[in-house]
């Protein structure tokens, strides 16, 4: 099911599509990340973090357990703050490249945010 456009304008309410949308993004920004030194790991464990939140929900919505979806949905929880955590390394890293991450990073917060809620909910029931 797709969004309106009324209430988040421009972003897909399927979060199947919205983690993949946000994964291609953040391959896109990191092949423009320079490779350094100080770089190189950083681009690896961004990489990792930020296409991790896409690949566990797919396998949080295939889940045969409701065991199974929550610890799923903590992994897309987990892996979008620490993809936070790359983005604002990679802003102190490549200054230029800061208002880009600034972006991403508000959308990997609020995917965070989702993910959190959906956890404390379907942990409730």
């Amino acid at each position: 099911m797709m969004d309106d456009g009324k209430q988040n304008p421009g972003r897909p309410f399927d979060l199947e599509e919205r983690t993949a949308q946000f994964g291609e993004a953040a391959v896109g920004f990191a092949k423009r990340i320079p490779v350094t030194p100080v770089t190189e790991p950083v681009i690896g464990q961004f990489v990792s973090s930020s296409t991790s939140i896409g690949a566990n929900y797919c396998e949080a919505d295939d889940a045969g357990t409701k065991k199974e979806f929550l610890y799923r949905i903590s992994l897309c929880k987990r892996e979008s703050r620490e993809t936070k955590y790359w983005l604002r390394i990679v802003a102190s890293a490549v200054p230029e490249l800061k208002e880009e991450a600034r972006t991403l990073w508000r959308e990997a917060k609020e995917l965070h945010l989702i993910f959190a809620k959906i956890h404390r909910g379907k942990r409730k029931e």
